[in-house]
């Protein structure tokens, strides 16, 4: 993100740090974002896939991790604290191989120091759920001397 940038209220601002990291790489956009959710979006592709042609589950957590965190940084300013992952979670629940990947992520809880989200990772085409998961962020203070 810009580190200028003191908070982000756009799905542009959000999407720009995507550039050379593995989101940018892996193709996930961010479809629409407000105080309450995050819904994000990768394509399932060869890079995305375990050797048996499935998607990988490591990628499946790494949907969760990126809707979950990226949506932390939703109007809080980033030059008094930024969100630090503490905790991840994720239930398998169905395979896919092709298509797209839908995580739609869900504030469950909001305190100063940390937000909780679940998030469900869908496959946008047949609309069945691949895996639900729940992170926690801490809010790190930025201390200046």
């Amino acid at each position: 993100m810009n580190p200028t940038a003191t908070k982000i209220w756009t799905l542009a601002e959000v999407q720009s740090s995507f550039q050379s990291t593995i989101m940018g790489t892996l193709g996930l956009v961010i479809e629409a974002c407000n105080d309450e959710m995050l819904h994000l979006s990768m394509p399932i592709s060869k890079l995305t896939l375990q050797p048996f042609g499935l998607l990988h589950g490591g990628v499946t957590m790494l949907l969760v991790e990126s809707a979950a965190s990226f949506h932390a940084c939703w109007g809080v300013d980033l030059n008094k604290k930024y969100p630090v992952g503490i905790e991840i979670n994720g239930s398998h629940l169905n395979s896919a191989s092709s298509g797209h990947a839908r995580a739609i992520a869900k504030v469950l809880r909001r305190s100063r120091s940390l937000i909780v989200h679940e998030v469900e990772i869908v496959h946008a085409e047949s609309e069945r759920t691949l895996c639900v998961g729940r992170v926690t962020n801490f809010y790190k203070t930025i201390k200046r001397e």
